[in-house]
């Protein structure tokens, strides 16, 4: 049996239309003689979402008594029984009442994925449980439904529902998400602008970070090796030396003037292990890196330019940046530096930047490749 496929609607916050474009979907889907029906909704008192709920058939929900009330879940042993080829399944990260088969709706709807049903669902930026801490940072609320960024991750397709924040507020203000008695405090809190614009950055640049993933998926797959400029990510060749800490900052500032930059630091080390880089400093260029939201990457290669710019095209880079030289003058008798090699042979499509530093040009045995051995002793006099 073939697993079911799993489509999320994603969005920045409550109100941007993620269930009506859920049932929007089942409706297109109905339309095209698909067999799809409501396995679980929540309209709020929505007009409009409401509106959207005819013409679909909806699964009975199921009673749960808990602590003398009387509670409804999505009745998971009536969708298999009923067995559509798609359900829509509302609100994925929800806690189910206890004494359910399962605590979370995502791993009702996995059931439902396992039995060959397609789902369809809904998720807000917040509930992700890997941005728990940076929402609550955000808003001052700590997110008591989260659901494993993992279960997003795997679903295969992802649509984010967008809404400016000037734009949801007026539909807040209007009565359209929550009910009138709550608008005032809604917008004065949670639904402030600053909260609204953090949240929708969020939104997009998780989406962003996906979409990434695909497009990184398909020039594996189709063996791609040419550089697609989709988004700015430069590459840093460190060599172990202190000057990497001023090449570091200088990327994160190239990242910055385009958006979604990211920076890669690379160290590449020989496979003998002739090496004089210091472990100290790399750990050092490691957290900087980390902390400018940056990654380190550790490569092992014979052949420093070749491996750098190996390197950079399996990560699709835009850019590299390098340190001018520090090998003396007469070393140069030995062959071009990294810097000049790399320069020559990134191509057209590959931009590369030698940056000055302190350390340029004093030699000191470093040597002036990342992961380079030490430096060979000059020529005798005469």
């Amino acid at each position: 049996m073939r697993r079911g496929k799993l489509r999320i609607y994603l969005g920045a916050a409550p109100g941007v239309g993620k269930t009506y474009s859920m049932l929007s979907e089942g409706h297109r889907r109905v339309e095209r003689g698909t067999d799809c029906v409501v396995a679980f909704v929540e309209h709020h008192g929505r007009p409009r979402t409401e509106v959207m709920l005819h013409g679909l058939e909806t699964i009975p929900r199921r009673t749960v008594e808990y602590r003398g009330t009387s509670f409804t879940e999505m009745d998971v042993d009536a969708v298999l029984a009923r067995r559509p080829a798609v359900a829509l399944v509302d609100e994925l990260p929800h806690t189910n009442v206890p004494g359910s088969r399962n605590s979370k709706r995502w791993q009702d709807v996995e059931e439902l994925l396992a039995a060959g049903i397609d789902v369809v669902s809904t998720v807000n930026i917040q509930h992700l449980e890997s941005l728990g801490d940076v929402v609550e940072s955000i808003t001052g609320i700590r997110q008591q439904e989260t659901v494993p960024d993992e279960v997003v991750r795997r679903a295969d397709q992802i649509e984010l529902v967008d809404m400016s924040p000037q734009a949801l507020r007026r539909r807040m203000a209007h009565g359209n998400i929550y009910q009138p008695d709550k608008v005032d405090a809604a917008l004065s809190r949670y639904f402030r602008p600053g909260n609204l614009t953090a949240l929708r950055e969020l939104a997009l640049l998780w989406t962003a970070d996906r979409v990434d993933e695909y497009l990184q998926e398909y020039r594996t797959e189709h063996r791609v090796s040419k550089i697609w400029g989709s988004r700015e990510r430069i590459v840093v060749g460190l060599t172990g030396g202190p000057e990497g800490r001023t090449l570091i900052r200088r990327a994160a500032r190239l990242a910055e003037k385009g958006a979604g930059g990211e920076v890669l630091a690379v160290y590449i080390s020989r496979s003998d292990g002739l090496t004089s880089a210091s472990p100290k400093e790399l750990a050092v260029q490691r957290t900087l890196v980390e902390d400018l939201g940056g990654t380190f990457h550790h490569v092992v290669g014979d052949d420093i330019p070749a491996g750098l710019l190996a390197f950079a095209r399996g990560v699709n880079a835009t850019q590299i940046v390098l340190g001018v030289s520090r090998r003396r003058s007469w070393q140069y008798l030995f062959g071009p530096g990294v810097s000049a090699t790399v320069a020559r042979e990134s191509g057209p499509d590959l931009d590369v930047h030698i940056v000055t530093h302190d350390e340029a040009a004093i030699g000191g045995g470093r040597g002036a490749a990342p992961g380079a051995p030490p430096a060979p002793a000059p020529p005798p006099p005469g």
